[in-house]
């Protein structure tokens, strides 16, 4: 398509709606505008033609003003509540300081459309433009309480403060990145948008949702929204629950069914390796033969580990390193004597055992010396020492409870 063609013909663009679906209350809370346009009695995406650099700013400007002039209009002609997720990119939200589309959007709020309900997206890669010059705009977008959106969220980590200055309403994550990372990687990308989701207080929005599996993913990474033509496809009418492609309230209580089943079995899995522990805790005779209290363990945990030793609560180390090698268990000895409490929940770790006299089990985590997911079995001998059994990967592949 000519992009003069499109611009001198404006009455053949119209705009579609993608349902946005909420985790909570299982209903469509709003939609992101695409636009279409009308050549050969088909209806064309435009995304071509926006994603075109040679295409002036100005002209994708104008476009994007007739869709949103539309798109507006139609939700209030069918006075459909729920938010608007309007695309801008850096260039063209800046033409003329964003006063154009601002000015348009003051004219819906004096029509009657809450300026809460609109969600400017701007794309991850837009923070390679002027930054200060786009977050001091978009900071001056928030005071009208409009909403920010950052998109393809995890492309660059090197944004990660960035966002966290915008600190934006929504960070939408393309679920495509599932097919292009390997785990580990993703799995450490995922962690890091979380936490970042957390501390800005931002939402999780899953966008390109494909299948059962990726909307699975999405709820379980703690996604508050979907988006994806599994759920829907673009229509140009902003659809309501009952045309959703999939039920899902269904789908959710599936999940949630599966989680938990998942989680009983993992802790019938702890529950099981604590009355192995218990039934030795006789042979416990203090710290200076905590070797040989793990030699007898090593019998119990021969399938399961390849790792274990002993440490004080204040992080001591006061065993060998007893580590399994082609099925034989051998001795470091000169790990005896090193300081774990520097760890990530190492204190407070001890200090729940030493409460509840019960075992833990670590979330899965890359072993330093390995660089294989493995997790962690605890159990405290006294309230004073703690018996580390650290379980290998193959073995948690092997159990899916233990790797979900």
């Amino acid at each position: 398509m000519d992009p003069l063609d499109i611009v001198g013909n404006l009455h053949r663009i119209k705009p579609v709606f993608q349902p946005i679906v909420s985790a909570i209350n299982h209903d469509v809370i709003g939609y992101e505008v695409l636009a279409r346009y009308k050549e050969n009695q088909t209806w064309e995406s435009l995304g071509p033609f926006f994603h075109d650099t040679d295409v002036p700013e100005e002209f994708k400007v104008e476009v994007d003003q007739v869709v949103l002039t539309q798109a507006v209009q139609t939700m209030m002609d069918n006075r459909k509540e729920g938010l608007l997720f309007i695309n801008r990119n850096a260039k063209q939200l800046m033409v003329n300081n964003g006063d154009d589309l601002l000015q348009s959007l003051l004219q819906f709020k004096d029509q009657g459309f809450d300026l809460s309900r609109i969600v400017i997206e701007v794309t991850e890669h837009d923070f390679d433009e002027d930054f200060e010059t786009l977050n001091h705009l978009l900071l001056y977008f928030k005071t009208y309480g409009i909403q920010i959106a950052v998109d393809h969220v995890g492309a660059k980590s090197s944004n990660i403060d960035r966002i966290r200055l915008l600190e934006p309403h929504i960070l939408k994550i393309d679920t495509g990145i599932i097919r292009r990372q390997d785990g580990d990687a993703f799995q450490d990308i995922m962690y890091s948008l979380s936490m970042l989701a957390h501390r800005i207080g931002a939402a999780l929005l899953f966008e390109n949702i494909e299948d059962d599996f990726q909307l699975y993913f999405a709820w379980k990474h703690g996604s508050r929204f979907y988006q994806g033509y599994y759920l829907a496809l673009p229509s140009f009418d902003p659809v309501g629950k009952g045309a959703l492609s999939v039920d899902i309230k269904e789908r959710m209580s599936g999940f949630v069914q599966r989680e938990k089943r998942l989680l009983e079995n993992r802790q019938q899995y702890v529950k099981h390796w604590e009355a192995k522990v218990r039934q030795l805790l006789a042979r416990w005779e203090g710290p200076k033969k905590s070797d040989a209290f793990i030699d007898g363990v090593t019998e119990k945990f021969h399938n399961e580990s390849f790792r274990m030793f002993i440490c004080h609560m204040d992080g001591q180390q006061v065993s060998s390193n007893f580590r399994k090698k082609e099925d034989e268990w051998f001795v470091e000895t000169d790990k005896k004597g090193s300081n774990w409490a520097f760890r990530p929940y190492f204190l407070e770790n001890v200090m729940k055992m030493r409460e509840s006299h019960a075992g833990l089990l670590s979330d899965l985590y890359s072993d330093i010396e390995t660089k294989e997911m493995v997790r962690t079995f605890s159990f405290p001998l006294t309230d004073q020492h703690f018996l580390f059994i650290d379980l290998r990967y193959a073995y948690l592949y092997d159990h899916e409870c233990l790797l979900a």
